[in-house]
């Protein structure tokens, strides 16, 4: 079943994409919650008509993604965890922690567009998380766990 996105989808496609799935997938979740509709002949010609309107803009709102990029990958993040023995920590740090570290740098970002890798950090050390500010602006951040009281 061919479909077009009204919105972003996780693992699946971002707002005015053309995804292949499911009949039931398509039918059951995307269709009636919203996400997307009928990919027919004359939506097809709509959306590539959509698309060319706003691709100046687009060029624009990726420029400005690509400038906060820039910004966030010069700050240097270290999340204090209360740990233990041979640095492991009590709990974990995940991407709820990374966002409001980089809250309180200054730079919004929202947490699910913040990925790190295994979901969450069980160890002090140095880490990389990737953040999606755009569909075309994804960059990886360095950034540090450390141990304390």
């Amino acid at each position: 079943m061919e479909l077009i996105l009204k919105q972003d989808v996780q693992n699946l496609g971002f707002k005015d994409d053309i995804v292949d799935v499911k009949n039931g997938y398509g039918r059951n979740f995307l269709i009636p919650t919203g996400a997307a509709h009928m990919a027919t002949t004359s939506a097809k010609k709509v959306l590539a008509e959509n698309l060319k309107q706003k691709a100046h803009k687009e060029k624009k709102v990726v420029d400005e993604a690509t400038k906060v990029a820039e910004a966030i990958k010069q700050l240097e993040i270290k999340i204090k965890a209360k740990s233990g023995a041979a640095d492991k920590l009590f709990g974990s740090v995940t991407n709820i922690d990374l966002a409001n570290s980089l809250e309180k740098a200054g730079k919004s970002v929202d947490k699910k567009y913040i990925t790190i890798q295994g979901g969450s950090i069980k160890r002090t050390g140095a880490y990389t998380a990737k953040i999606r500010l755009h569909r075309e602006v994804i960059f990886d951040f360095p950034f540090e766990v450390i141990g304390g009281k």
